[in-house]
């Protein structure tokens, strides 16, 4: 595995780094709109944020003397792969609950006829 996937993999293990991550999915933001958001301090929303940067998943802007910041959906690509390695697995459990969801109705209206 490349490093910067192993990197990124490090970035997104921290759960604080995720939920900046997740605000940051909505659109771009300043560090203050993520503080008030997430509930968290601003040194450590900065701390991750520069943590983010350093593997790319977040890209910085400034305007004025504000910096807003945006996710950079490209560096979660080896994430994207990983997880597409489990997708058999899911659909697999998604097609025998369908069968089951679809048998509880067979019975249903067979019930409901007799």
């Amino acid at each position: 595995m490349p490093r910067a996937a192993i990197d990124v993999f490090a970035a997104i293990a921290e759960p604080q780094r995720r939920r900046i991550l997740g605000a940051l999915a909505d659109g771009e933001q300043g560090v203050g709109q993520l503080v008030d958001r997430l509930g968290i301090s601003q040194p450590l929303a900065s701390k991750h944020l520069h943590v983010l940067r350093s593997v790319d998943l977040v890209h910085v802007r400034k305007q004025a003397q504000h910096r807003l910041y945006r996710l950079n959906h490209v560096a979660l690509q080896p994430v994207r792969h990983w997880i597409g390695t489990f997708e058999r697995y899911w659909q697999e459990s998604f097609d025998r609950l369908e069968k089951h969801l679809q048998n509880l109705q067979q019975k249903d209206r067979h019930d409901s006829i007799n």
